[in-house]
């Protein structure tokens, strides 16, 4: 009763200060005035600010006020320092209270959490250990997320280092949530923007703990200030977190502390477990069918260098290749949220791959139109400088060739710039650039069928298609050999989901990646090696071969999203 009494005594003194300044206000007006009519009056006269700086002059602060205070910096940080977060492992107990007053103070939807507690579990049968961790945004002294955006919708405070999200300039694009190895932003589909921890920056310029450092019982949170260098040296030293996404990359400035020690085989409590991942359908059309129009291009600028000729009619490959190139440039901007600010994409060309792969397809879109017009004097003969405009023609090709290979480059950087191993740039590129000529091929060799193209160049188009898809199917079935892989590795966890949840999927690919590149061409080779009068067999199954490589890679690129483990701090249990 002791310890409560002052509380109790500072709460009565309050209230009476609260009930002084209502009863002098009531009074002065007329004193015949009931209580209700006073209140009534008094409610008029004052702002709910008044009325509390009434109740702060009285005493009314809440009485943890100097408590929060202690647990943010006194000062702001100096040349070569910033605001971190610092955690004390020892004294979380996993009650999420600092998820609950994040949630609450930033008004976020049901479904966004800017902060998440999760589970570390290891030690040994005789020993175990279990800590529970509560992680947000590490504010890192080079933010991938800052450096992916095309749109430069992030920037880090160059006083307190915090990297900010600037709301009005993103497009949705959720490019930052690929490149976040610790899954920080989150996209919030009713706003069409990505979203994030900002340390209650606000609340710190006013002197005020963040919410999840208030709010934590235990003061688990506190700010601190660090300097970026010891930042640098500790997460070249992989001293961050057991079970975290290695630091080096990102180079994370929160400090997680434990005067116990934790043991060396702590995993995360959801460390065993997969689940699909979001497919991104508008990339999944996108990437497949930019690459079938880069690879058509390229391939035809080739066989018109190699054999003097283009294999079918000039004008009628390059429609197919730029219709297909523009019906993949309209779907990427279905996964914008904010499609209608998608002209600043290119904003962030000195850093973001992802800007540099919309200007290479952009460029290659426009030199294939321009392209497609120097052929006009082939079908107007009396077009004034007829001469000069085929003299361009062909260097007009081979830069839309060039610019279309280079988008598909800039595609691969795009996911391998994310630092995934499931999309490093050697499995990457061996992906995209086998679409690109499997499909490219294959394209060149129907439109030549259906324009009367040389027999001998089809074959030899084909055989590619049946080389480059043998080899691609063979490459992407090698996944499943981590199946049986004693660690539980990424590669083991995407061939588990491939054979679980999205064995249909699996099946279908593989399936028509088999007819296509294998069975079809076998049987349009048969049909031209003897062929019969009238008969359209060849280019009924080239169009069928075409048909199923394209839905082939359509679910090849859907699993590449789908079965590809999500990059995140611990979590919980499932």
């Amino acid at each position: 009763m002791s310890a409560a009494a002052p509380t109790l005594q500072k709460h009565t003194a309050v209230r009476s200060a609260s009930l002084k300044v209502l009863a002098n206000t009531a009074a002065a007006p007329r004193a015949s005035l009931s209580l209700l009519d006073a209140l009534l009056r008094e409610q008029q006269q004052l702002t709910a600010v008044e009325r509390f700086s009434q109740l702060h002059d009285a005493g009314g602060e809440p009485h943890q006020a100097r408590h929060y205070r202690d647990l943010i910096p006194a000062g702001t940080p100096g040349a070569g320092q910033q605001y971190a977060f610092e955690v004390d492992m020892d004294v979380c107990t996993g009650c999420k209270s600092c998820v609950s007053a994040c949630h609450s103070l930033n008004g976020l939807d049901a479904d966004e959490t800017w902060r998440n507690v999760g589970l570390l579990h290891g030690g040994s049968a005789a020993k175990p250990a279990q800590q529970t961790v509560t992680t947000s945004c590490h504010h890192c002294v080079e933010p991938a997320c800052m450096l992916g955006c095309p749109v430069k919708a992030y920037e880090k405070d160059p006083v307190t280092g915090i990297v900010k999200h600037l709301d009005d300039q993103c497009i949705g694009c959720q490019y930052c949530t690929l490149m976040c190895p610790y899954d920080a932003p989150k996209y919030s589909a009713s706003r069409g923007i990505v979203r994030k921890c900002d340390m209650c920056s606000d609340r710190l310029v006013a002197g005020e703990a963040p919410a999840c450092v208030q709010a934590c019982p235990n003061g688990a949170i506190r700010i601190t200030v660090v300097d970026q260098a010891e930042a640098v040296q500790r997460s070249e030293a992989g001293t961050f977190l057991p079970g975290a996404p290695t630091p080096e990359h990102t180079m994370p400035t929160t400090l997680y502390t434990s005067k116990k020690g934790l043991p060396g085989n702590m995993l995360p409590a959801d460390f065993y477990t997969a689940h699909p991942e979001h497919s991104h359908p508008p990339l999944v059309v996108m990437l497949t069918l930019t690459q079938l129009a880069a690879g058509a291009f390229a391939v035809g600028t080739l066989v018109e260098a190699w054999a003097g000729r283009l294999a079918g009619g000039a004008l009628a490959q390059a429609g197919w290749a730029l219709g297909l190139c523009f019906v993949a440039l309209a779907a990427s901007v279905f996964h914008l949220g904010r499609p209608q600010h998608a002209w600043k994409a290119f904003l962030g060309v000195r850093t973001s791959w992802l800007s540099r792969e919309i200007l290479a397809f952009g460029a290659f879109a426009k030199l294939g139109v321009l392209y497609a017009l120097c052929l006009a004097p082939r079908i107007w003969p009396e077009l004034p400088g007829k001469a000069v405009i085929l003299q361009m023609a062909p260097w007009i090709r081979y830069s839309a060739a060039a610019a279309g290979l280079i988008g598909v480059f800039c595609s691969v950087m795009v996911y391998a710039a994310t630092k995934r191993p499931q999309w490093a740039g050697a499995i990457t590129g061996t992906k995209f650039c086998a679409t690109t000529a499997l499909l490219g091929a294959s394209s060149v060799a129907f439109v030549a069928l259906a324009t009367g193209g040389a027999v001998s160049l089809v074959n030899a188009l084909l055989m590619v298609v049946v080389g480059v898809g043998a080899m691609k199917l063979l490459f992407e079935a090698s996944v499943f050999r981590h199946r049986r892989a004693r660690q539980h590795t990424v590669l083991r966890r995407m061939a588990l989901l491939m054979l679980s949840d999205l064995s249909g999927v699996t099946f279908v690919r593989f399936a028509v990646g088999v007819v296509g590149a294998l069975l079809l061409p076998a049987m349009v080779l048969a049909a031209l090696a003897h062929p019969t009068p009238g008969s359209s067999v060849a280019l009924y199954a080239a169009a069928l071969s075409l048909a199923c490589l394209m839905v082939g890679e359509l679910a090849e690129r859907y699993l590449f999203f789908r079965a590809a483990p999500g990059s995140r701090m611990p979590g919980g249990l499932a």
